[in-house]
């Protein structure tokens, strides 16, 4: 299965080893004693089915919604620079197939989802009502989150998605957290917890790894890869660029995943989420993906050449290659030019009702801030 592209990596030779005094057993004895193979194992899997095989329905579905999250996310950008979405703002173009190839595979009734501040389109991954989410952007009542939580803080825990985190890595240890309650409860659900390059190189995150391999934890780690953090290229920034291994210290398997492609995400979600199902604790996915925009609105994004970009959305993008194959399955441009053309209406539909919607009331102010009255 072909990655998606990323900057090629410095190699640096290593002096060899000294050799203990006691040796260790070699590779294959190693498998036998000590399972060393289970890091490997999902990988293997994966690369013996690296793409979902999807129903034409099921194809429409992915398009339709990868679509809606990209006309969202332009409709957001207009909105910031009319003013009307303040603060930070940041967009998910080009970053649609991780969302909902992973989401696509949850049981919603009983896993939950947690990510960082890009976190619109795992929103919208959720079938969560557009109106709500643009409302929340514009700093309205109607928001999800009242008006008061804006582009980086929205949660939905009737949806179990429980936000939008603006501290850099912070959801991760939270979704242990997550993770923990749902081994206590014992409801059969696992939570799904996203993080980007950069934030993977934050301590709290390799704690978390080390407490969810100690307790066993029904959590999925998520690293959406898309090459350059805020404005850092990941060869200036981490020292191991291949982020699935990250893992291996602490005897998690890890999953390079084509971020690029729906199927091949859909198809590594099913291997992940079945080993955490049936109890084998957590599992680490490199999702290794491109955003066409800055970092946030305000980022020039001038470490990058716009050459690059139109070359990722040329030969890469997640929704022209679902379009190529559902064309390819019998589906005629004007029923996808349709279709575009009544996402782009309800998305328009969505800034209409946030502009007209009322801004909170000052009282809002004191709610929702603790958990009890006091």
């Amino acid at each position: 299965m072909a990655k998606s592209p990323r900057t090629s990596k410095a190699t640096a030779k290593k002096a060899p080893a000294k050799e203990p005094a006691t040796k260790k057993p070699k590779a294959a004895e190693a498998v036998a004693t000590d399972g060393d193979f289970v890091l490997h194992s999902l990988q293997d899997a994966h690369e013996k089915n690296p793409r979902y095989d999807a129903s034409v329905e099921e194809m429409m579905e992915f398009y339709e919604q990868m679509l809606l999250i990209r006309r969202f996310e332009e409709k957001a950008g207009q909105l910031y620079g009319l003013g009307l979405i303040g603060g930070f703002c940041h967009l998910y173009v080009g970053q649609e197939a991780v969302a909902i190839g992973l989401q696509s595979a949850l049981d919603k009734d009983k896993d939950s989802v947690i990510t960082g501040y890009r976190d619109h389109g795992h929103m919208l991954a959720y079938g969560i009502d557009p109106n709500v989410i643009m409302a929340e952007l514009t700093g309205r009542q109607a928001g999800i989150s009242k008006g008061k939580g804006g582009s980086m803080h929205m949660f939905s825990t009737e949806h179990k998605f429980y936000g939008g985190h603006g501290i850099v890595g912070a959801q991760v240890a939270l979704g242990g957290g997550l993770a923990l309650a749902h081994q206590y409860s014992e409801d059969g659900g696992f939570c799904l917890a996203y993080f980007g390059d950069g934030a993977a190189n934050q301590g709290q995150v390799y704690e978390t790894f080390n407490m969810a391999a100690l307790w066993n934890l029904p959590i999925v780690f998520v690293i959406e890869n898309n090459g350059y953090a805020m404005g850092t290229a990941v060869t200036r920034s981490s020292a191991e660029t291949e982020f699935y291994r990250r893992g291996t210290a602490f005897r998690i398997p890890g999953m390079d995943v084509n971020g690029m492609d729906v199927l091949a995400v859909r198809a590594a979600a099913e291997v992940a989420f079945d080993h955490v199902r049936s109890g084998k604790g957590p599992v680490l996915m490199e999702l290794n993906t491109y955003r066409y925009r800055g970092h946030s609105m305000s980022d020039p994004a001038k470490y990058r050449t716009r050459e690059e970009v139109q070359e990722q959305r040329d030969h890469h993008d997640p929704i022209e290659a679902i379009k190529k194959a559902l064309m390819e399955n019998g589906k005629t441009e004007d029923e996808l030019k349709s279709i575009d053309k009544a996402i782009r209406s309800r998305v328009a539909d969505s800034a209409d009702f946030a502009e007209n919607s009322p801004e909170p009331e000052a009282a809002e102010l004191y709610t929702d801030v603790l958990v009890e009255e006091y």
